[in-house]
This record gives C-alpha cells, sequence and structure tokens, in this order.
C-alpha cells in the first residue's frame, strides 16, 4: 500500500511521463529537483507503482549505530558526564572509553534523555529580501485586518461604527489578490467559508503562508511538544495537502501585510465614492470592481507563466464539506446518546457501522449549521431530542429471603462484637 506522498508522487509522475505537465512543474511539486524527476520517470517505467516506495522503507538505516552502543554511551554520560556539554562529553568518551561519536549525535541523545536542554537561539533583527516564487499558486500569502472599512456609514444602534474584519490573500509571484471577503471576525468559520470559495475557485495551492493567529496555530507551550495537537484549520489543510508556512514576524509576510495598508488607504475611500453603506454591497463592489482594477495596476508578471493549483480529486470534492468543518470528539453513552453544546442527540437502532456505548465519534458541525455525527467514516443516523433524557431509576437486585425491612434479632451474629482469632 503506498502512503499518500507517494500516491501523490506516482500521480504526478504519470502526469511527467504522459507529457500533460513538464519535469520543472512536476519538480516544484513535489519539492524534488528536475534530477530527481527524470530518475522517478525512469524507475516507474521500469516497475511501475513500486518505483516510488524507498527502497529502506520497512528496513533499518544503512548509517543507523548499534542500539547497545547508545545505551553504553548513554550510561557513562549519566553515571560520569552527567553536567557535561555535549561536545565535552563525545570528546571523554572517545578518550576514556573507546566510543567515537559525532557531537551531533551525542546531543540529540542527551537532549532526548532529559541530559540536555536546547537553547534558545538570540533573536537576530536582520532580516534579507527573497525573491518571489516563481508560479502562480506556488504560495499565497494569507491574513485578516480589523479595520472600519464602511467608516461611520455601518453602524450600531447607538450610532457607533462598527468594525469589520477583510480577510485576503495575495499570490506571492505575481502580487495580486487571488481572493478578498469582508467578514465580522476571524474566527474558523469565516476562515472556512474563504478558503473553501477558493478551493473551488482556484484549486488548492502548494502553500499558505499566514501568522500564529489562533485560528491557524496552537500557541499553547504544550503543541511544541507534541506535533500532533493541530487547530481545526491545520486539521483542513492538512487534508488538502497544502502546507502551512508561519511567520515569526509581520515583516516575514511583508506583501500581505502591504497590502492591507494599501488598501486601509484605498479601498475605504473607494467605497465612500462608491455610497457602500453594508458589508454585502461592499463585497459585491470588491468582487466585480476593485480587484480586478487592482491586480491589473499593481500585479506583476511571473517568472513562470504555469499556473500551478492543484485541481480538486473527485474524493476531494465529495468530502469537502467535512473538511472545512469543525470537528469534536465526543463519547456515545450507555444510552446510545450523544452530548454536544446543550443538546442530546439519540443514534437510532439501525447504523452503517457498528456503534458500542463508550466509544468516541466524531461530531462535525459543517458551515450550513448542520451536525453530523461520523464514525470511521459513515455518517450516522439519529434524532435531537427535544431535551435532556431523564434517568431510570431502577429498583436494586437483592438475594435474600427475608424482607427488605427485617432487622436481625439481638442474639444475631451480626449484633456480636468482632473477636479476632489467634
Amino acid at each position: 500500500m503506498l502512503t499518500q506522498k507517494e500516491q501523490v508522487t506516482f500521480m504526478v509522475i504519470k502526469q511527467a511521463l504522459q507529457a500533460e505537465i513538464t519535469n520543472g512543474k512536476a519538480a516544484v511539486l513535489l519539492g524534488v529537483s528536475s534530477r530527481q524527476v527524470k530518475r522517478l520517470k525512469k524507475k516507474i517505467r521500469e516497475e511501475g507503482e513500486s518505483g516510488v516506495v524507498h527502497r529502506l522503507k520497512g528496513k533499518a538505516s544503512n548509517h543507523s549505530l548499534d542500539p547497545s552502543l547508545k545505551q553504553k554511551a548513554l550510561d557513562h554520560i549519566r553515571e560520569e558526564y552527567k553536567d557535561f556539554k555535549p561536545l565535552f562529553a563525545s570528546e571523554k568518551l572517545e578518550e576514556q572509553h573507546g566510543i567515537k561519536l559525532n557531537p551531533q549525535t551525542t546531543r540529540r541523545w542527551m537532549i532526548k534523555e532529559g541530559l540536555w536542554r536546547q537553547r534558545k537561539q538570540k533573536k537576530v533583527t536582520y532580516r534579507s529580501w527573497r525573491p518571489r516564487k516563481e508560479y502562480f499558486g506556488q504560495l499565497e500569502q494569507f491574513d485578516g485586518s480589523y479595520h472600519y472599512w464602511l467608516e461611520e456609514r455601518y453602524c450600531e444602534n447607538d450610532g457607533t461604527p462598527i468594525e469589520l474584519c477583510l480577510l485576503a490573500s495575495i499570490d506571492d509571484a505575481k502580487g495580486e489578490i487571488t481572493k478578498a471577503e469582508i467578514s465580522s471576525n476571524e474566527g474558523v468559520i469565516a476562515v472556512f467559508t474563504f478558503w473553501k470559495s477558493y478551493v473551488l475557485t482556484h484549486g488548492k495551492p502548494l502553500s499558505i503562508y499566514l501568522d500564529k493567529f489562533s485560528t491557524y496555530k496552537l500557541n499553547h507551550k504544550g503543541a511544541v511538544d507534541n506535533s500532533e495537537l493541530m487547530t481545526q484549520f491545520e486539521r483542513a489543510m492538512k487534508n488538502l495537502s497544502i502546507l502551512l508556512i508561519t511567520a515569526h514576524s509581520p515583516q516575514a509576510k511583508g506583501r500581505v501585510e502591504r497590502l492591507f495598508q494599501t488598501l486601509q488607504d484605498r479601498l475605504v475611500k473607494e467605497l465612500r465614492l462608491a455610497g457602500i453603506n453594508t458589508p454585502k454591497a461592499a463585497q459585491v463592489f470588491l468582487d466585480t470592481v476593485f480587484i480586478p482594477a487592482f491586480n491589473k495596476k499593481f500585479s506583476v508578471a511571473p517568472i513562470k507563466e504555469e499556473d500551478i493549483h492543484r485541481p480538486l480529486s473527485e474524493t476531494e470534492i465529495q468530502q469537502l464539506d467535512c473538511i472545512f468543518s469543525i470537528q469534536s470528539q465526543r463519547k456515545v453513552n450507555n444510552d446510545f446518546t450523544v452530548q454536544f453544546k446543550n443538546k442530546w442527540y439519540q443514534l437510532a437502532e439501525l447504523q452503517p457501522t457498528t456503534i458500542r456505548p463508550r466509544e468516541l465519534i466524531i461530531v462535525e458541525q459543517w458551515l450550513n449549521e448542520t451536525i453530523h455525527l461520523n464514525k470511521r467514516g459513515h455518517y450516522l443516523n439519529y434524532i435531537l431530542l427535544p431535551k435532556k433524557p431523564e434517568r431510570v431509576r431502577r429498583a436494586p437486585i437483592i438475594l435474600t429471603t427475608h424482607a427488605l425491612n427485617w432487622k436481625p434479632p439481638i442474639d444475631h451474629p451480626w449484633r456480636k462484637p468482632y473477636k479476632i482469632r489467634y
């Protein structure tokens, strides 16, 4: 069985073999060199699908060290060189015990065993210019900007102006706005709506460059040690094989930051001149008037003319509502009910898959606000209960010949004091 990455590699190389794409485009899609693409094409011609499988798959590395050597070195470090730095510990292992190791290998082992604490790098303020990407769709810079886009023309009942959030993506190669959407916030629902419409219109970009806002990245310190922790947005992009790149500073994604500076100056005035007072009308103006004119004026020609957006597969189109949904784990109760957001859902007797009490299922909240219960890829049948089901209290089963209110006599063994026998 091929992994998902191997399947993508086989699909791209197959397109290159059929002359549907060039070797250069295949190299960018796979993140390898053109020479490696030629090697893969030769392997697939000779071996078929197995040509994309690495020869060492399922085998130990040829450069792996003997586990007993690792254990022996760590034992010496714990006993004799516990407070040594990795470089010094490596030198002592070679001098005193004849164990020759690369200092970086020793460092990795000591960090993993808790014998050495990795130090943080000092912050560097120097920043260098980064060239644009070559292909359209290779990198999309994305962010949201809170601003009074409609100024005082869109207010609360008391006359307070309402701050709106403009979500926008700009292509790194062409510098054009690929999509912009006015929303009330930068939450999961708004971002999911944005990118669902984006992939249906343009296809899947190769990567997205964004900041460390909580919608896009877990900033808790526990997420650093556990790579499996991810946000709803990270999970959705992983399902679509879209690489997420988080910027460590606003300057790193300067193209979209400068875009918002321009929009806060130009778009606000254009909306004022057009007499637009509602977000819905502003969205129509963005799509039909402002963005085409902006791209015609400010976009540049990319280095390579090809569009590298990947089309959605049939499976991805069918699962798009599932991918762009807020997913939560819930446990099935003993009475086959599921609680989610103070509502109770009763599972039907007939289900497409076997369900047992205390099992975990996935509750999907789609963008159309419908709830779907998923178990192993099957959607479960349920009904929404009007209120919390009442607990049924049953009489306990008592194995005795006496009446329930029977009291033992005064000479009964139960009334005698307990004696310890020696």
